[in-house]
């Protein structure tokens, strides 16, 4: 639901507010709408990491509870890497490939995501059995399962760096990328595919009445 609202507020007000300094058509162009998407993450990451740390601290230390509204930061930089990464791809995929594979690009992306979400289960179990073997937390960052046991921001931070070696690998292939025009234009009449409506599809259909 976050997504939709921030994608109309960027359509309304950030694309034509930096359409006048870029003079690009959307803005930015969509490899680096993506590599600010993925930068974003990492903050992403960054403040969930502080937010932990400090609601264990006060649990563990004071038996304070903090209030629900403190995770609002890294929620909303989460949504705005989301909404950057997942625009920034589908106009990529619409505009910059071959005639008839716009949407295979997509759904392969969208398999990707799900093959990361079991590579996140396996990624804590990795965790935990490297970090049982440290004196200093020797029954793993993620074992108790209790949030005032485990050192759940550790793994935050953890993630934080594996962001930016994301976003550094993504750079090292943007900046090889050239964009060759199909060889196959379409004809002037044809009627161009919006991403955007092809987000919001998505996101709608994936909301839970």
């Amino acid at each position: 639901m976050k997504i939709i609202f921030l994608v109309s507020l960027y359509d309304t007000f950030f694309v034509p507010f930096v359409r006048k300094f870029t003079g690009h058509e959307s803005g930015i162009s969509p490899l680096r709408r993506i590599g600010f998407g993925l930068f974003l993450a990492t903050f992403s990451m960054v403040a969930a990491a502080l937010l932990e740390k400090k609601r264990r601290d006060a649990a563990v230390n004071h038996h304070k509870v903090l209030s629900i509204f403190w995770i609002t930061p890294q929620y909303l930089i989460f949504g705005l890497s989301e909404m950057f990464t997942a625009i920034g791809l589908l106009e990529f995929f619409y505009k910059q490939s071959l005639k008839g594979m716009q949407a295979f690009f997509t759904a392969i992306t969208y398999c990707s995501y799900s093959f990361g979400f079991y590579l996140s289960t396996l990624l804590v179990s990795l965790v935990n059995k490297i970090t049982s073997t440290s004196s200093s937390s020797a029954a793993g960052w993620l074992h108790n399962n209790d949030l005032n046991q485990d050192k759940l921001d550790l793994f935050y931070w953890l993630l934080a760096v594996l962001s930016f070696l994301n976003f550094l690998n993504y750079l090292f292939w943007s900046r090889r990328y050239s964009h060759a025009p199909s060889a196959l234009p379409q004809p002037n009449n044809a009627k161009e595919i919006n991403p955007y409506s092809q987000l919001h599809d998505h996101h709608h259909n994936n909301i839970i009445p």
